[in-house]
């Protein structure tokens, strides 16, 4: 016959493995805490039961049993790395409920909660072993609560990226649409409309200056009384994002009208206008993705304003070169405009296009300390559609880079979104990677760009790992990656065709050849040194003839 202690110990056991399998069975937070709150009060026959989460770093109460709502609202307030012997335990709170033991619940060294058991029905204390086994309980659950948490986590990061994505959709429509507009009516109450039904704004103004006067486009407070509010102001002094009181101290005359955001409308660093949004009928807040969405919004809006403004001050020709100067700051805008400083790389660019604007594009991102995204792009043709998508591509890149994706499945991602967004055959080659400045390593994926060359002890070897070309079709297999654990000396050389096939006056082109063997006589220079001898024996080769593509380069060389 079995001891007691062993039939006792047994029954433990296997209230813990049906625990275990039951709150993991489901990845539901109410389920998991209820569950523990359950399981807790069954095994120890306790009267009353607490559960709650730290939620960032203070402590919510999420479940109770056997105390009242009114009763539980005067739990002691306090955060994770409070002693709860003293703040909880030493409670009068705890003491006035017949509380008789709170444990914190832990993952590894981290907080998320705490359970507290009200006395037993039996009146008789925990002892040493019933807390021991409550500790077990709670483990097994803290790890059930963890996923819980990150799956929570990740659909909100989901939320927020189809959110982000909506708005690049919407945002690349409204584009479209803004730029079949010549009316400035109808330009300012396409940006209302898009506004009210994103944000259902109460309130709304949309004043633009031309050539020093104000005028209000738009408006739900009487236009007289606003201008007059702002009358002497010069719009340009708005350069920044103003919310609540900071309207009123910029502007007092504007105090009564209770806007909850001012935000300028930009035109080359130059403010042409500005938006003021109201409280929203839903009382929330705007955040910072929302204010992005607006200032991209105003961005396309003034733009459109200034092409009709445009239309009417010149002919057809010298307006659309006017149009085309406009773009090509715009588009320099997108690029870098300062290089990241690195530790163990030499960085040097260089983009030059053949037209006034083209579908070039580069750019070295900072994601953290250590980790930088290097891309560069070739879209389709040239001018102005080249430069839009490539605009396009841009946004897109920024905003999938703060998701923190896998390269592969973010490369799937864009190239979707530039599928659903391209027509008449635009396609987009497209080349980046992840350059850790402290282990020197780069993970790339190639989506169909001329190949950048590694060039290591005057051996070239091509990065041509990935899968197809942004844009003409959607994602069916997935991208390739591939890791280099690089070395001292070693230089990475990207570039667009346009290097490879300029040409000269006799119509051959510079060829890859030509670049190897460049390479190899240059490789001991410096990047920016090495930048400006292929940019030097480029514009020796194609002397007498006109830059017939564009040309975007960068060097990267490892330092140490």
């Amino acid at each position: 016959m079995e001891s007691t202690e062993v039939v006792r110990l047994k029954r433990n056991l296997t209230a813990l493995v049906e625990f275990s399998r039951v709150v993991n069975s489901n990845l539901d937070m109410d389920f998991t805490l209820n569950n523990l709150l359950l399981s807790s009060m069954g095994k120890f026959l306790a009267t009353k039961c607490i559960v709650g989460l730290y939620e960032e770093d203070v402590f919510k109460v999420k479940k109770f049993k056997g105390i009242s709502a009114e009763a539980i609202r005067d739990f002691p307030e306090h955060k994770s790395s409070d002693d709860i012997d003293k703040v909880v335990i030493g409670s009068s709170f705890f003491k006035e409920n017949n509380l008789g033991v709170a444990e914190k619940i832990r993952f590894s060294n981290r907080d998320l909660g705490l359970l507290v058991l009200g006395e037993r029905i039996d009146k008789k204390a925990y002892t040493a072993e019933e807390i021991e086994f409550l500790r077990t309980i709670i483990n097994i659950a803290a790890t059930a609560i963890q996923n819980s948490l990150f799956i929570l986590e990740l659909k909100k990061v989901n939320r927020d990226l189809d959110n982000r994505v909506n708005r690049l959709n919407s945002l690349f429509e409204i584009g479209k649409e803004f730029g079949l507009l010549n009316e400035e009516t109808r330009i300012s109450k396409l940006l209302v409309y898009t506004m009210l039904g994103h944000f259902l704004i109460s309130a709304y103004s949309i004043v633009i200056s031309e050539e020093g006067k104000l005028r209000v486009l738009d408006s739900t407070i009487p236009k007289s009384k606003l201008a007059d509010s702002l009358k002497g102001y010069d719009l340009r002094r708005f350069n920044k994002i103003l919310r609540g009181e900071e309207i009123g101290r910029a502007v007092p005359e504007m105090e009564e009208f209770n806007y909850e955001v001012l935000l300028p409308m930009t035109i080359q660093n130059e403010t042409r206008g500005i938006i003021l949004l109201g409280k929203r009928m839903s009382k929330e807040g705007y955040s910072e993705s929302d204010l992005e969405f607006v200032t991209s919004l105003s961005g396309i809006a003034i733009t459109s304003l200034e092409n009709k403004r445009l239309f009417k001050d010149a002919l057809e020709k010298q307006k659309m070169e006017e149009e085309l100067e406009i773009a090509k700051d715009i588009q320099k805008m997108l690029l870098p405009q300062r290089l990241p400083e690195l530790k163990n790389f030499e960085i040097a660019t260089l983009s030059v296009s053949s037209k006034q604007v083209g579908g070039d594009y580069y750019d070295v991102i900072k994601l953290d300390d250590e980790n930088y995204c290097v891309s560069i792009a070739d879209v389709s043709g040239k001018g102005v559609p080249a430069s839009l998508l490539m605009a396009n591509l841009q946004a897109f890149l920024k905003s999938i880079c703060r998701q923190n994706l896998e390269l592969a499945k973010a490369t799937s991602i864009i190239n979707d979104l530039i599928a659903e967004n391209t027509t008449d055959g635009k396609f987009i080659t497209f080349f980046w990677g992840i350059l850790n400045d402290k282990e020197k390593k780069f993970k790339y994926v190639n989506a169909g760009h001329n190949p950048p060359i590694l060039l290591r002890g005057g051996e070239v070897r091509y990065m041509a790992k990935g899968g197809i070309i942004l844009g003409v079709m959607q994602s069916v297999f997935p991208y390739e990656t591939e890791t280099i654990e690089l070395q001292r000396d070693d230089v990475l050389v990207f570039f667009t065709d346009g290097v490879t096939e300029a040409k000269n006056i006799n119509d051959k082109e510079f060829t890859d050849e030509r670049l190897e063997n460049l390479l190899r006589s240059v490789c001991h220079l410096s990047a920016k040194e090495i930048l400006d001898q292929i940019t030097k024996e480029i514009k020796e080769f194609t002397e007498g003839t006109t830059q017939s593509d564009d040309i975007t380069m960068i060097i990267i060389k490892v330092r140490q």
